[in-house]
């Protein structure tokens, strides 16, 4: 007798906020504040203060990839909600990024010292949300480290 504990449903890691681009939906600007988003989508994944807050959800999804590929991770959804409130506590703006959105994303310099603190800081936010799409467990850096070690 032969007993087999696997299953053929794939292994389904979640981060994050659920359902992310669904509930930013209720979200409105001018009119929805802090408690409001605090309530919609919880507590923030990383606030970050300038003239006015900016603060940044997200939702990730990975699951194992094909046999083929020995059981590796692959990332499937990867969103990011990032949303600026004023000094007041009311949603000033909002920009939802899916997966496909963070691979073409591009960030204009600004001229004003604070715009470009801010800029700068979602673009390395952004970057490194890309870099763990395409490799998401490390593996060309590590090569790369071992290359020039030789």
């Amino acid at each position: 007798m032969v007993v087999a504990n696997c299953s053929f449903k794939p292994v389904v890691k979640h981060h994050g906020v659920p359902f992310l681009e669904k509930k930013q939906a209720s979200l409105i600007i001018n009119k929805s504040n802090k408690n409001d988003i605090k309530t919609i989508l919880g507590n923030p994944s990383t606030i970050s203060k300038f003239d006015n807050d900016v603060w940044i959800y997200i939702e990730r999804k990975q699951t194992q990839s094909k046999i083929k590929n020995l059981g590796r991770m692959k990332i499937f959804k990867n969103d990011v909600l990032v949303l600026e409130i004023n000094n007041y506590g009311v949603l000033k703006k909002k920009e939802f990024y899916n997966k496909e959105d963070m691979e073409n994303i591009k960030i204009a310099e600004s001229t004003t010292e604070a715009g470009f603190k801010r800029n700068s800081f979602i673009y390395d936010f952004m970057s490194s949300m890309r870099q763990k799409i395409n490799d998401p467990l490390g593996q060309r850096a590590k090569k790369r480290r071992e290359i020039s070690q030789r």
